[in-house]
């Protein structure tokens, strides 16, 4: 899984998710990408289980750009856990996705064969993605 090699802080605030990406909104290596269209904490696991998606579909042709990392740690108490006695351990790892992002970008294989990959691995997220080229994306994501 994704994470951290080292962090300052172990433990963040959750903090908001409002507006739309402002960076990392426009293909720059692919031809064809994962966009989000709504806002989300994507887990190290689904990222992961989306990258196999499209690697498996692909059959290893072709290249994917992973553009999220997840370097958010969110924590939680234990099940039946009174109130108080400070914030819980760390469970994993999320990456803060704002609608607009970029998530995925896959080239060098036919676009029927990536808008497929890309298909197969939106279900793997927990957030409406759609798919896009870069003919779509000139001026970014509106």
């Amino acid at each position: 899984m994704l994470m951290p090699k080292r962090v300052k802080r172990r433990k963040q605030f959750r903090g908001t998710m409002a507006g739309k990406a402002l960076r990392g909104n426009t293909l720059s290596y692919g031809e064809f990408g994962l966009v989000a269209a709504e806002p989300a904490w994507i887990k190290s696991n689904q990222i992961e289980a989306a990258r196999v998606a499209l690697t498996r579909y692909t059959k290893r042709t072709g290249k994917v750009w992973i553009k999220i990392f997840p370097d958010k740690p969110v924590t939680a108490k234990p099940a039946e856990t009174r109130m108080g006695s400070g914030k819980g351990t760390l469970e994993y790892w999320v990456a803060v996705v704002k609608p607009g992002r970029v998530l995925f970008e896959i080239g060098g294989v036919a676009e029927a064969d990536a808008r497929e990959a890309l298909r197969l691995a939106m279900h793997k997220l927990p957030c409406k993605c759609k798919i896009v080229s870069k003919a779509d994306l000139e001026g970014g994501v509106s």
